[in-house]
């Protein structure tokens, strides 16, 4: 049997929240013929940004994270803003977090964070030749430290849970697979 896509039935936005907005919606399973109701979180789509330092350290940030309620050290990111290309928002959220610059971003991967109930997607990107050119500029929400660490240690950092956060960890992954 080939999978076939869920027919809508109906569709209602729930709420706006400001970065996300709920929708809810009626689909109708093509193997049963039954309707369920569905929920997604509607977002811009995110960018991560790994940054290099000539002496190959990964520029990290450690911020208070509501959802989990504790600290969390990751890697540069946010919201890519409407009409701004990803790579652009690479740039950007380097240097608004962090005050750092490098060269042009590259490309590493996008993935789906959650398609499950998530509509967008995160593109992560490798700045290298990082050096501090400014101070940060942090959003009224953002209260910012910033950490280096060594690319040698990111492996075990993860290990350790010192970094958790699963789209840095993937992050990490698509660094992996980068070879140069």
């Amino acid at each position: 049997m080939a999978l076939e896509k869920w027919d809508k039935a109906s569709a209602e936005e729930v709420d706006e929240y400001g970065v996300f907005r709920v929708r809810r919606y009626l689909a109708r399973s093509p193997r049963t013929g039954k309707t369920r109701p569905f929920s997604v979180i509607d977002s811009a789509d995110w960018v991560n940004v790994v940054g290099l330092t000539p002496d190959e350290e990964i520029i990290l940030v450690r911020q208070y994270r509501h959802g989990s309620e504790r600290f969390s050290l990751e890697i540069p990111g946010g919201i890519v803003d409407a009409d701004e290309d990803p790579a652009d928002a690479a740039v950007r959220e380097l240097r608004e977090e962090t005050g750092f610059q490098g060269t042009a971003p590259v490309y590493l991967g996008t993935i789906e964070p959650n398609p499950a109930v998530l509509s967008n997607r995160c593109h992560t990107y490798l700045v290298r030749d990082c050096r501090p050119t400014g101070d940060q500029e942090l959003d009224p929400g953002e209260d910012i430290e910033i950490a280096l660490l060594p690319r040698s240690e990111v492996a075990l950092a993860v290990a350790d849970g010192r970094i958790s956060h699963a789209l840095v960890v993937c992050a990490f992954w698509w660094l992996a697979q980068n070879p140069a």
